[in-house]
């Protein structure tokens, strides 16, 4: 079977792997911004090596790359995405990771913008239905304005480094 086929764009799609693969496709396809809003990462295969490869890949290939990650809890990306947490370490300058305050925490899906023009939507977070699409302004325009609100509704960014005494 063609994945190409499985994976065509602009249409609903079903199935957590074919999801963690077309969240791939638009990370290897974002240039300068990436914007993530997620419950938590912990579906599309966030914590695996592929990931932070094409992560790292987009951090390092521009200068001013630039990476924002809404989450409505932290918790599994800081417990469970050790590679990913590294990346906000040596990245920070580039790499911000906030979580929403009680206001946002209803949303119940999630998606990802890059470049102003391709992204991906899950549709409810319970169930593998989602829909990508490549040169897509006019959906990214509708979901960055949604991206916006869910930012005004965060908290301070997630610490790299603990204080203490």
């Amino acid at each position: 079977m063609d994945n190409d086929l499985i994976l065509a764009p602009n249409q609903i799609l079903m199935g957590e792997r074919l999801y963690a693969e077309a969240i791939n496709i638009i990370l290897a396809n974002a240039q300068h911004e990436l914007r993530i809003f997620d419950q938590d990462l912990s579906r599309g295969d966030f914590a695996s090596l592929q990931k932070i490869v094409l992560i790292q890949q987009f951090l390092t290939s521009n200068i001013n790359s630039r990476l924002t990650i809404v989450l409505q809890n932290t918790g599994y990306f800081q417990q469970k995405c050790p590679r990913l947490f590294g990346l906000l370490t040596t990245y920070g300058h580039k790499m911000t990771v906030l979580e929403t305050n009680d206001s946002a925490k209803h949303a119940k899906d999630c998606f990802i913008l890059a470049d102003g023009l391709h992204y991906i939507k899950r549709i409810h977070i319970d169930q593998a239905r989602f829909k990508y699409a490549l040169h897509d302004e006019d959906s990214v325009d509708l979901l960055s304005s949604r991206f916006e609100e869910l930012l005004e509704a965060t908290q301070g960014p997630v610490a790299v480094t603990k204080l203490g005494l």
